[in-house]
């Protein structure tokens, strides 16, 4: 029987792979066998039809990501990977989610569609500057203060005397920071809010560093940098680490792959598949912080609603860690004992990765500045 003139494809070979077509669709490479310019409607349906369609790609993946500890894993170990978004791709695009929602600035970055700020009137003015002057005045009682209490302890014998100085710029509320006049403590910066310069204490400690960081943390880049980020308030190096971290998280998942490797010697698992599980944990994480902030922010802007936040954020702070560890027993399937020592270990390589992932992407952002 011929099959009906609407189910004939326009053309006999698929424009895409070039496979012989046999319905509306080729066997190869999945696509729709026609040849005409596609709506401005069909173009829209194409790019938010996942958004959209309860049973699409993306909420058959975010859905179990979010709220099945390790099921994306398995399945997509066990072969059941067609359903889901591709790991990778969802890892990037989460990430990116978050970032725009945590760091996006509207005002900031499209400051041209909103009207300036109006100039603060000499009303305005005079209240900053009396506001100044109390702070100045809490500043030098707050030193007095911390003077009498080093005396103190001089005359009790507790330091020796002369042997402590007191850093003059600290904050009213900050802790006093006490140091040694032989320099003991190494490295440190004074900046001069009056002339707008940096000094440097301790230079000779800079020829400790390795030999390629002496070469770039040179005494002139260090003062160069120093006021560079005290005459834009730090702006520049935020904006700066800012755009490292997202490389730094990418370097923290072979690190965090290569502990459960080690973690998991006898699992027989291929160290991609380690990796897979941390690609997957980490996508999740994305995804309940982003949720957190616009929940965060929702509630911000309706005002009556600032204790549920609270509950939100300490109720997502306790689930990341449960998250982990139940992904970690359905993935590997060991025992709740021995999972929760692997779990210990992997968290506290978490701690330390992270703070070397971060600390790198400081000494990048400020080589860079």
């Amino acid at each position: 029987m011929a099959k009906p003139a609407s189910s004939l494809p326009e053309h006999p070979n698929c424009l895409n792979c070039g496979a012989e077509l046999r319905g509306q669709y080729c066997g190869t490479c999945g696509q729709r066998a026609r040849n005409r310019l596609i709506s401005l409607w069909e173009l829209l349906t194409e790019a938010f039809g996942d958004l959209f369609e309860l049973d699409s790609r993306l909420w058959r993946t975010l859905i179990p990501l979010l709220v099945r500890p390790g099921r994306l894993t398995r399945d997509y170990l066990e072969g059941r990977r067609a359903r889901y978004m591709p790991p990778f791709r969802m890892y990037l695009v989460l990430s990116v989610v978050f970032f725009v929602v945590a760091f996006f600035d509207p005002k900031d970055d499209l400051g041209l569609l909103f009207e300036p700020e109006a100039e603060p009137t000499a009303e305005e003015i005079a209240r900053q500057e009396a506001s100044a002057e109390i702070e100045a005045a809490r500043k030098a009682a707050t030193e007095e203060k911390a003077r009498a209490i080093v005396s103190d302890l001089e005359e009790r014998g507790v330091v020796g005397k002369g042997a402590v100085v007191i850093d003059a710029d600290m904050e009213a509320d900050a802790p006093f920071r006490i140091t040694n006049e032989d320099g003991s403590e190494g490295f440190g910066i004074d900046f001069d809010e009056d002339t707008g310069k940096c000094t440097i204490e301790g230079v000779e400690s800079l020829d400790k560093l390795p030999p390629w960081l002496r070469k770039r943390a040179t005494p002139e880049r260090i003062i160069k940098v120093c006021e560079r980020t005290a005459a834009d308030g730090g702006t520049t190096l935020s904006r700066l680490l800012i755009d490292n971290i997202p490389v730094a998280l990418i370097v923290l998942l072979p690190l965090m792959a290569l502990v459960l490797k080690i973690l998991y010697p006898l699992s027989r698992r291929y160290f991609v598949e380690h990796l897979l599980f941390i690609v997957h944990f980490h996508s999740f994480f994305f995804l309940i912080l982003t949720l957190q902030i616009l929940f965060a922010r929702v509630t911000a802007w309706a005002g009556f609603l600032d204790p549920l936040s609270v509950l939100v954020l300490v109720a997502a702070s306790l689930y990341i860690p449960v998250y982990l560890f139940l992904a970690m027993r359905r993935v590997y399937g060991q025992g709740r004992i021995l999972t929760f020592a692997k779990f210990f270990t992997l968290v506290t390589a978490y701690g330390i990765g992270v703070s070397l992932t971060m600390m790198g992407a400081l000494l990048v952002a400020l080589i860079s500045i």
